[in-house]
């Protein structure tokens, strides 16, 4: 039985002064939403929008954006399962870690908590507190650079959306911090519900942790005419069947040649580049999220094949499917409760 069925889980977000409001608000929503979707049980989440001193907090976002209303850390309960730090400005980060009780406070708590993580640039606290050291983490694609020299001691994952290394979680740019939210949802409570709230949030798809942070598929919604954009969508939701260079022009009603060509100047890379990148999208996804054998998520993404999975994993990602599973399964995310050594 779920712990969520007899107590709520309580879930502090931490904000400060120049913090990015998506990444207080995203998580927050999932959490609520979360027991929106479940009103036989009791509700699974108790969450609290906290900050150093409590009272306001002003966003990084233009036009003085303030959250109002954040408990003190120093008030918060002793019983929380879950602590996320939002991200924010470079000033933000500065003072919040410099200059404000926050790093001793993850450090008193962390014995205490289940899962400490991180959304976008709050990666940074988490690293200057020592946590993320020896683990793999991420961040923010325009960060992963400085988050790398600043703290060598860290595993830095330059290309995916969200690490799990239990009970250290961390997550991507902005919105990433909904998807990785998204898969401890689906941990605590079950991928139904998971999946109501992504629909609720009006989500294309609940993205899996190692999706790449800059996809072929955000490139392919921002530059495609709506004839090759449908196309496009239409594959990534299903890559499985004959997705030949010749089908795919029969489908977009154009000669081979005229479509390659188009294809390749609006997409970015050629049909069977995009295919391949789209199997390999659902190939990750299936490893996440199911325990099926490797031969069910070979068909199920297209492949047809282990060999052809295993060929293009170690080929594209350097890393075999069996691998890839260890590292980023959301079944990471179910064991028991965990003390994390800060």
């Amino acid at each position: 039985m779920h712990a969520w069925t007899l107590k709520p889980r309580r879930i502090a977000v931490i904000a400060y002064d120049g913090v990015q409001a998506l990444d207080v608000v995203g998580p927050m929503e999932v959490f609520a939403m979360a027991n929106h979707h479940r009103p036989q049980h009791v509700a699974p989440y108790e969450i609290a929008l906290a900050s150093p001193a409590g009272g306001a907090v002003t966003c990084s976002s233009a036009g003085g954006l303030c959250l109002g209303d954040t408990v003190a850390l120093a008030d918060l309960p002793r019983d929380i399962d879950t602590v996320i730090v939002a991200g924010g400005s470079e000033e933000g980060l500065r003072k919040v870690i410099f200059e404000t009780e926050l790093i001793p406070w993850l450090k008193s708590r962390a014995p205490e908590v289940r899962r400490l993580a991180s959304v976008c640039t709050g990666a940074f606290v988490l690293a200057a507190g020592g946590f993320l050291d020896g683990k793999r983490a991420t961040t923010h694609w325009n960060s992963l650079a400085l988050l790398k020299e600043l703290r060598p001691q860290i595993d830095v994952e330059s290309d995916v959306i969200f690490v799990a290394e239990p009970p250290i979680y961390t997550s991507a740019g902005i919105t990433a911090g909904i998807d990785l939210c998204l898969a401890l949802v689906e941990a605590d409570c079950d991928a139904q519900t998971a999946l109501a709230v992504s629909r609720q949030m009006v989500l294309f798809m609940r993205r899996p942790g190692g999706e790449s942070q800059l996809s072929s598929a955000l490139t392919m919604q921002a530059a495609a005419v709506p004839r090759l954009r449908n196309l496009a969508t239409r594959i990534v939701e299903d890559p499985t069947g004959d997705l030949s260079g010749p089908a795919l022009a029969a489908r977009a009603d154009m000669s081979e040649r005229t479509f390659s060509r188009a294809f390749r100047k609006e997409i970015g890379m050629t049909p069977a580049q995009f295919v391949e990148s789209a199997r390999i999208g659902r190939a990750k996804a299936l490893l996440e999220t199911s325990d099926w054998p490797l031969a069910r998520v070979a068909e199920r993404a297209g492949f047809g094949s282990v060999h052809a999975l295993h060929r293009v994993f170690q080929k594209r990602l350097g890393i075999t499917p069996g691998l890839y599973r260890e590292r980023f399964s959301v079944r990471q995310a179910q064991g028991t409760p965990a003390p994390i050594n800060g």
